[in-house]
């Protein structure tokens, strides 16, 4: 298989993942576990960078009333809808349209009553898009700590876990100020082992973590606070919704797309090419450039020794890496993982590999990720980039973007976490 062959295949197989990931395509399956008539009103919410195509969808699918609506979504990521109200506000740093998004959303759905119904929409990077903080923690103050933690190495369950513990919103808030209505969540999941409150930060879900949990984390990354949240984290209210809160029982979850279910789709798009697809696993995190390092291990050891699996095969993973910055380049967690990759299997086999983010966005940058070929690293010391340098200062974007290997897909409205694949001939 050529080189364009190689590329060509690790696209479709990206590809394939997201397109699994739809919203029309994995909401359909869970319309009937809704209500198809209520005494009361029926509301809809949302947040997250897949909330828009949701609603898109849902409104489709979904055809008995829609009393109200609000459902937030990140800058570029609106989809049209005839019943349901979309409007956006900023991702991964949170905005003023948030902060109104939010006061608007608690507003929205207080004052119900048990005959009423709330059907939730949430997806991966709902957390930036409801920043509503606690009282006393200003905007400036939660843009802070979230540059800190998006730099410091923290995971996303860790910096979650912080989110939850600043937020009026988050942690199961959501869904006591929906209390008594019924609320039903459909959720696409963007974290490691799809865990339900880190999740956008589980607005309405229970939170088994504590502010002592959140004030450990704060400690560990060296995140620098003002007194008037260390002052705001110290009080009741910056603990969450516990499972034994009466308020949060009258909320069901349902989980309608994993990053496990984008995985198996495109190893079943690779049986059908005639590779055999082996999936390492759906919540791989670290360091993305120590990621990379493991990986190319793994791909160096099938290609030369048939183990864990005999080419031609593809290696499939996915889960959310971190960076921690030490330069001033432009990075992201899929980039700065193939660089590392690249830079360890040397060209040495006849590998390729993509990663990439399902959602279309790696780190602050609008491209999604990119991929490496054993030429890689020779393309880019003939254009005179010392690819170990470009590592050091975080600057995968612009390698790749030198290289022409970058993925570059626009908003994909879904967001299933990041996808990598392997290609070993």
């Amino acid at each position: 298989m050529e080189k364009l062959k190689a590329r060509t295949l690790l696209t479709k197989l990206f590809l394939c993942a997201v397109q699994s990931a739809q919203p029309i395509n994995c909401i359909k399956p869970f319309i009937n576990k809704l209500p198809n008539a209520t005494k009361g009103r029926v509301i809809v919410i949302g947040a997250g960078k897949a909330s828009a195509a949701m609603a898109q969808a849902f409104e489709e699918l979904y055809p008995h009333k829609i009393d109200a609506s609000l459902v937030v979504t990140r800058y570029g990521y609106e989809a049209e809808c005839k019943r349901i109200k979309i409007v956006s506000a900023s991702h991964p740093v949170p905005d003023e349209n948030g902060i109104a998004a939010s006061k608007k959303m608690l507003k929205l759905v207080s004052n119900l009553t048990a005959d009423d119904v709330v059907i939730c929409l949430i997806s991966g990077g709902g957390s930036a898009l409801l920043p509503l903080p606690l009282n006393g923690i200003t905007l400036e103050e939660k843009q802070d700590i979230s540059r800190q933690l998006l730099s410091s190495g923290a995971t996303i369950s860790e910096m979650n876990c912080v989110r939850r513990h600043l937020s009026k919103i988050k942690g199961g808030r959501l869904a006591v100020a929906c209390y008594p209505a019924q609320v039903y969540t459909l959720a696409i999941s963007d974290v490691p082992g799809d865990n339900e409150m880190d999740i956008a930060s589980g607005p309405t879900v229970s939170d088994n973590t504590t502010t002592e949990d959140a004030n450990l984390i704060l400690k560990r990354y060296k995140i620098v606070l003002s007194e008037s949240v260390k002052a705001a984290l110290a009080t009741q209210e910056a603990e969450s919704i516990k499972s034994s809160d009466e308020r949060i029982k009258t909320s069901i979850y349902h989980l309608i797309a994993t990053p496990r279910m984008a995985l198996q789709h495109a190893a079943d798009v690779a049986r059908d090419a005639g590779v055999a697809p082996l999936i390492l696993g759906d919540s791989l995190e670290g360091e993305a450039s120590d990621l990379g390092t493991m990986l190319a291990g793994i791909a160096l050891s099938a290609a030369n020794y048939g183990d864990p699996i005999k080419p031609p095969c593809v290696i499939l993973s996915g889960g959310e890496t971190s960076v921690t910055l030490k330069g001033n380049g432009r990075g992201g967690r899929n980039v700065e993982c193939l660089l590392s990759m690249a830079l360890v299997l040397q060209g040495k086999a006849n590998i390729y590999a993509l990663a990439a983010d399902t959602d279309g966005v790696d780190g602050q940058e609008e491209v999604a990720g990119a991929i490496i070929t054993p030429d890689t690293l020779l393309r880019s010391w003939e254009l005179g980039i010392n690819p170990r340098t470009e590592l050091d200062n975080n600057n995968g974007h612009g390698f790749f973007e030198a290289l022409s290997d970058q993925v570059i897909t626009g908003p994909t409205r879904t967001n299933v976490n990041d996808f990598r694949a392997i290609l070993i001939l």
